[in-house]
C-alpha cells in the first residue's frame, strides 16, 4: 500500500514559494541576492491595526471563536462591499478565512465534483490549477496573450466553456501581469457568462486598491447583476493593507454556498486567528488614506522597473493598471547564449541562469500558464529594484 494519495500526485508545490526559499537558501550560504519572487508589500502594517491586534490580546480575545469569522468582521465586510462594490450582502453569506487561498479552497473543495471543469485565465495566479486538482476538478486553461493587455477576449472564454464548466476563474487586477479589465472589457466577460447559467464565478479582487493611473476597478457582480446568486467575490487584507503574515481573507456569496464552505473549514483549520480577525475588522472600518499614499510608490516602482525592462533589446514589459507585478516577454532571448555558456531554451531556464549568474530572482513564466515571459514583484525599494534591473540588463547584454 502507497503513503502518498493518488490526489496529491496531481499538484506541485508552489513555484513562487520555491522561488523565495532558494533565494533564501543563496542568502544564507553568503550570495548577494535580490529576491523578486515574493508577492508581498514592504510596507508595515499601519500602525492602527497593529494597535488593534495589540488590544485584542490585551483585551483577552484570544480564544475560538466562530469557525468562519467574527460578527463584527463580517458586518465590517458587508459594509466594505456595499462602500466599495456597491453589493449588498449580509453576514450569513460571508466567510472568513485564513487568507485568500483558503477561502478559494474551501469554495472549490466544497462544489467540485469529479470530471468538472474550471475555465482559467492564462497567465494566472500559480495556485488556481492546483487547487481545482486537489478537488477533483479539471483545469481548463483559457489565453489571454500579450497581443491582448494579458487580458482574456469574449471569445477565448466562449471557446473555453463546455457542459461541464462549473467555475470560471476571474482575477483583476491579474497576479502574475498586473492586468485590470475596465468596466466594458468586464461587460462584455459578463455577457458571455450570461449565456451560460450552469457556469458560476468566483472572482479573486486581492489587488482591488492597487489601482494606478485612470485604471478603476470593478467585480463580476458590480458589472453584471444578474451574476450576483451565482458568484463568490473574494477580497482580503493581505496586499493593499500590508497584512500578508496576518492570514485573512474572505468572500460573500449565496447562503448555500456559505454555509457548504463553513463546513469544509469546521474540520479542517477551524476559525481564522482572533487577534487577526480584530485587526481586520480595523483595517476595513478604519482610515484608508494610507493606500493611495502606498501606491504612489508602486506607480514610481512599476514605471521605473518598466522603462528599465523595455531598455533591453529583445525584451518586451507592458505596462500594467495595477497590483505590483510586471510580467516581460523574452521571445527575442529564446535560442541565445549567456556569458557563462548557459543555452536560453525557455523562461525556466533563463530564470535560473538569472539567478545563478547575476543573484537576482524572479519566476519563471511557465510557473504561470503563459510563455515565453518571466514575473517581477516590485513590491519591495527602489534602490533594490534599480540593482536588479542593472543586473538583468547587464544578464540580457552578455548573451549572445
Amino acid at each position: 500500500m502507497e503513503l502518498l494519495s493518488k490526489t496529491l500526485a496531481r499538484v506541485k508545490p508552489s513555484p513562487t514559494i520555491a522561488v523565495t526559499q532558494k533565494a533564501a537558501e543563496l542568502k544564507a550560504a553568503g550570495r548577494d541576492v535580490i529576491g523578486l519572487g515574493a508577492g508581498e508589500p514592504d510596507f508595515d502594517t499601519p500602525t492602527n491595526i497593529q494597535e488593534a491586534g495589540i488590544a485584542a490580546i490585551k483585551a483577552g480575545k484570544t480564544k475560538y471563536t466562530a469557525v468562519d469569522g467574527i460578527p463584527e468582521l463580517k458586518q465590517a465586510i458587508c459594509e466594505k462591499f456595499k462602500r466599495d462594490n456597491g453589493l449588498d450582502y449580509v453576514p450569513a453569506q460571508v466567510s472568513v478565512g485564513t487568507g485568500g487561498k483558503q477561502v478559494l479552497y474551501n469554495a472549490l473543495m466544497a462544489t467540485l465534483n469529479p470530471g468538472e471543469e474550471v475555465v482559467i485565465p492564462a497567465p494566472y495566479w500559480v495556485s488556481y490549477p492546483d487547487m481545482v486538482l486537489l478537488a477533483g476538478g479539471e483545469p481548463v486553461i483559457a489565453p489571454a496573450t500579450l497581443e491582448n493587455d494579458f487580458k482574456l477576449t469574449p471569445e477565448a472564454l466562449e471557446a473555453a466553456i463546455t457542459p461541464k464548466t462549473k467555475w470560471f476563474i476571474f482575477n483583476s487586477p491579474s497576479n502574475p501581469t498586473g492586468a485590470g479589465y475596465g468596466w466594458d472589457e468586464l461587460k462584455a466577460l459578463t455577457d458571455v457568462l450570461m449565456r451560460h447559467p450552469h457556469v458560476w464565478v468566483l472572482t479573486d479582487d486581492m489587488y482591488e486598491h492597487l489601482a494606478y493611473d485612470d485604471f478603476k476597478f470593478c467585480t463580476p457582480a458590480q458589472v453584471e447583476p444578474a451574476l450576483y446568486d451565482r458568484t463568490l467575490t473574494m477580497n482580503g487584507v493581505s496586499k493593499a493593507y500590508a497584512m500578508t503574515g496576518w492570514r485573512i481573507g474572505y468572500a460573500a456569496g449565496p447562503e448555500k454556498l456559505i454555509a457548504a464552505m463553513r463546513k469544509i473549514q469546521s474540520q479542517s483549520t477551524s476559525n481564522p486567528c482572533s487577534i487577526s480577525q480584530w485587526a481586520a475588522v480595523e483595517a476595513l472600518n478604519g482610515p484608508q488614506d494610507f493606500i493611495p499614499q502606498n501606491n504612489k510608490m508602486f506607480v514610481r516602482r512599476r514605471d521605473l522597473v518598466v522603462d528599465m525592462l523595455n531598455d533591453i533589446d529583445g525584451m518586451i514589459c507592458p505596462k500594467p493598471e495595477g497590483a505590483f507585478y510586471v510580467y516581460p516577454s523574452i521571445k527575442g532571448l529564446i535560442g541565445k547564449t549567456s556569458a557563462a555558456g548557459t543555452k536560453i531554451t525557455d523562461d525556466e531556464v533563463f530564470a535560473t541562469a538569472l539567478l545563478e549568474e547575476t543573484g537576482v530572482a524572479v519566476v519563471f513564466g511557465a510557473a504561470f500558464g503563459l510563455s515565453p515571459n518571466f514575473r517581477i514583484s516590485y513590491a519591495t525599494s527602489d534602490d533594490a529594484l534599480k540593482e536588479a534591473c542593472t543586473r538583468i540588463q547587464g544578464f540580457c547584454a552578455g548573451l549572445t
